[in-house]
């Protein structure tokens, strides 16, 4: 049997067969000689896999063996049509620096079943390459791919309103893939004024046992929002004062608080700029400055040791007592980005 590559344009009786490396038929011939052409972006199995050429003729058994997947038939440096040829192609994507491999949302093919076809052969060439873990990131216009994706086997890591994203450990033992965000992060804003009042408001919609509790300003903070610029930012949209960021005097911890999420909340120190309260009429069912002792003695915080101890810092921290944590800019080498540090910070 005979071998050539340059017949492949001139004898109408030979034909191109790809073998990948996923397949147990092994050729007759050599193939070091033949080049291998490789390519992230839409790579077919033309590009990706070693080339031969032989006489036409294999068996039944080598088929078998092959299987429609693992091969792809050139007839005169034409496709035959009898195979699906056009689904054998990696999906688009980049490798990350953990090994791993970023499947391109923006060019996923809209046909499920071109999609599930892409998505089984990617996953073999990736496993053969030794790639670790994939992310899919399915836009929500193209949702009626996430069943083809679990029926393949990804799970789901974490949605939002525009997205899904799954994943897929493709090594042999437990997946090293970071899980999903753990913890969802609040603040609330300790607001004094001048004449030793408390800016306070009361929720309008909150549970049975907090209908009437004056309580400070709360909120969760945003993406990419810092610590500091979110209680700032609550405070101002729930009472519409302005405030200056002092210091984080404290924060609790606590665990399965909403869909089995974790909790940060930051208790932070502000100082009011202006004095005028604007009501959010949304959120908000009435704000007020209060006497600082009016609000120590409600019942609700003299029953809850959690509350009470909050309040007890934040006085210490009036009374020059207590030292909180402030806020400083800092580069690090180690991502080479400016980030918030903060820490205590004593004025001698």
């Amino acid at each position: 049997m005979e071998c050539s590559c340059s017949s492949l344009l001139s004898s109408n009786s030979m034909e191109t067969i790809y073998s990948t490396q996923f397949s147990s038929f092994k050729p007759l011939f050599d193939l070091k000689s033949i080049p291998k052409l490789t390519s992230f972006k839409g790579i077919s199995a033309k590009a990706s896999y070693d080339t031969c050429v032989r006489k036409k003729g294999l068996s039944s058994i080598d088929e078998q063996k092959l299987g429609a997947a693992d091969l792809v038939y050139h007839v005169n440096g034409k496709i035959n049509p009898s195979y699906l040829t056009r689904d054998l192609r990696i999906l688009d994507g980049f490798d990350d620096e953990y090994g791993g491999v970023i499947v391109d949302s923006e060019r996923l093919p809209a046909n499920p079943n071109v999609f599930a076809s892409m998505l089984r052969f990617s996953v073999s060439h990736w496993k053969a390459k030794e790639k670790k873990g994939i992310w899919l990131k399915l836009p929500v216009e193209k949702s009626d791919l996430v069943p083809v994706a679990v029926k393949q086997g990804f799970e789901y890591h974490h949605a939002e309103k525009g997205y899904v994203m799954l994943t897929y450990w493709l090594p042999e033992g437990p997946s090293m893939l970071p899980a999903n965000a753990s913890h969802q992060v609040g603040v609330g804003g300790f607001v004094v004024n001048d004449k030793n009042e408390v800016l306070v408001v009361q929720e309008k919609h909150c549970a049975p046992s907090f209908v009437g509790l004056w309580k400070i300003p709360t909120g969760f903070i945003d993406e990419s929002e810092e610590i500091y610029a979110g209680a700032v930012r609550e405070v101002k949209e729930e009472t519409g004062i302005d405030t200056e960021f002092l210091e984080v005097v404290a924060f609790r911890h606590v665990h399965n608080v909403a869909f089995e999420k974790s909790d940060l909340f930051f208790i932070c120190m502000l100082k009011p700029l202006s004095t005028r309260i604007i009501v959010d009429v949304h959120e908000i069912q009435a704000a007020k400055w209060m006497p600082l002792i009016e609000f120590v003695e409600q019942p609700f915080i003299q029953q809850d040791s959690m509350f009470k101890k909050v309040i007890d810092i934040c006085i210490a921290r009036l009374g020059g007592c207590y030292c909180g944590l402030s806020v400083h800019q800092l580069a690090s080498r180690f991502d080479g980005k400016t980030s918030t540090l903060y820490y205590n910070c004593i004025d001698n």
